[in-house]
């Protein structure tokens, strides 16, 4: 089932052909990856039903989770986010789910500001929706928002940015969001033990590994991706597994650039006082759509074949220009990189622009002529489907998720086999066995791709 929304128009006796959705087709895929899997029932559209604030509360109250749609004059798409539904109670909500988006960009990601920690998400009265009480729409049952400044609001939102300071509106809608349970494949489509017994022979399996050829001391890892799918975030991952506790030893965060700015090698200890595992994870910068920005092709060349030294700091705007006297000659194999592994966001595959599409041709055309193997890590995939957020065992059994393995297959261009689903830990204080055993077989995987490439290395 490809993850998208459904549109279901509401059934108004009076206005029932005029009640379409103004959201296009682009702007749906942006907001599916902010929702999900879900469907969206338009329930109100000012233009036919009035911006007065009680045509809003008669179609919206006690409809469960709802998203605003404004339009403005200027173009600008944009709205808010609230799972929990209006009553016109007149109590300050806690949502700490709510957002505020837009989704005016033609490719690319869309915009999104979450409520602030700690803060109210809005006033539950008999108003227009509002956000913080610092954005309102339909202000004064007028086709207008409102946007109050507060030092310390809910929403740390720019007029600007959000909406183009343009406050009059030519649309608003709101729609029922409701959760679409993802269909379960009739057997998995993957077989994985979940119990503490294959955490262990994995963990055993990784620390007994020794690579076939007698140069080569520890395979070298190679991480690729977009700004924010999880680079840095898997290695913390793998090394808090192996630690016994959580760890952070790699920045990570959801910076829009990537806060990885330099070349960096991360050898893991198997536990605190332990000896060095027989694996290496090499980090770099993100890769960003724009020329002059993030990780530059050339100097995944260079990395590649063993040339960058680690804590290099990475020049967008210029490779990496090794010495003419090490340029001359091949590093030595144990330098160089055994497996690539490119890091992808499971809830935003669908939004890749062409521009890092190409980015990622250019860099698996790189990588086949050098003969690495390659293989592809879709993070994020409890967010990206409901029934493996409530389950992530159910990760193989789910036909979402084996669409987007498909699509990440067929878009990256590597086999479907080499499509491996993972949760990273981000926000979590302990370790999770059913994560930890799906980060456990991927390392695996890639232990087992590196002695492929060695074995044909030492052959020829």
């Amino acid at each position: 089932m490809r993850k998208q929304i459904h549109i279901r128009k509401y059934t108004d006796s009076l206005s029932m052909a005029n009640l379409i959705s103004n959201l296009s087709n682009e702007q749906k895929q942006q907001l599916c990856a902010l929702l999900g899997d879900v469907e969206l029932t338009l329930l109100y559209k000012a233009s036919v039903h009035g911006y007065d604030a009680s045509a809003f509360h008669q179609r919206c109250d006690r409809q469960g989770p709802t998203l605003v749609v404004a339009y403005n004059y200027s173009s600008y798409v944009f709205g808010g986010y609230t799972s929990v539904d209006y009553t016109q109670s007149g109590q300050w909500i806690t949502d700490d789910k709510a957002f505020l988006f837009n989704v005016t960009k033609h490719g690319g990601n869309p915009l999104t500001i979450k409520v602030n920690s700690g803060c109210y998400a809005r006033l539950d009265d008999s108003e227009g929706p509002n956000f913080g009480q610092q954005l309102l729409f339909c202000y004064n049952s007028q086709p207008t928002i409102y946007y109050q400044v507060y030092r310390s609001g809910s929403f740390s939102l720019n007029p600007s940015t959000l909406y183009g300071n343009d406050t009059q509106l030519s649309e608003c809608e709101v729609y029922k969001v409701t959760q679409t349970v993802s269909q379960v494949a009739d057997k998995p489509w993957r077989n994985v033990l979940w119990n503490e017994k294959q955490k262990q022979e994995l963990m055993k399996s990784i620390r007994n590994y020794k690579p076939l050829e007698s140069s080569v001391n520890r395979i070298r890892i190679l991480t690729i991706g977009p700004v924010g799918a999880g680079k840095s975030s898997f290695f913390n991952s793998i090394n808090s597994i192996f630690m016994g506790r959580m760890t952070s030893k790699a920045m990570a965060g959801s910076s829009g650039t990537s806060l990885t700015t330099q070349f960096r090698t991360y050898p893991v200890k198997d536990g605190r006082e332990g000896k060095p595992l027989p694996f290496v994870l090499c980090d770099t910068m993100g890769l960003e759509e724009q020329s002059g920005a993030g990780l530059d092709i050339e100097d995944i060349s260079s990395i590649l074949q063993g040339l960058i030294p680690d804590r290099y700091q990475f020049n967008p705007v210029a490779a990496f220009h090794p010495n003419e006297q090490k340029a001359s000659r091949s590093a030595p194999l144990q330098e160089r990189i055994h497996c690539v592994v490119y890091i992808m966001d499971t809830t935003k595959v669908s939004l890749m622009s062409s521009k890092l599409e190409e980015k990622l041709a250019a860099i698996r055309k790189k990588v086949n002529s050098l003969g690495v193997p390659q293989i592809v890590l879709m993070t994020k995939v409890d967010e990206a489907c409901p029934l493996v957020e409530e389950d992530l065992e159910k990760v193989y059994i789910s036909s979402y998720i084996k669409t987007k393995v498909q699509e990440v297959s067929s878009r990256l261009g590597v086999p479907v086999s080499c499509v491996l689903p993972v949760k990273n830990y981000s926000q979590e204080m302990e370790l999770n066995l059913s994560c930890d055993v799906l980060l456990l077989t991927a390392l695996q995987q890639m232990l087992n791709y590196a002695e492929d490439y060695l074995d044909d290395v030492d052959a020829s």
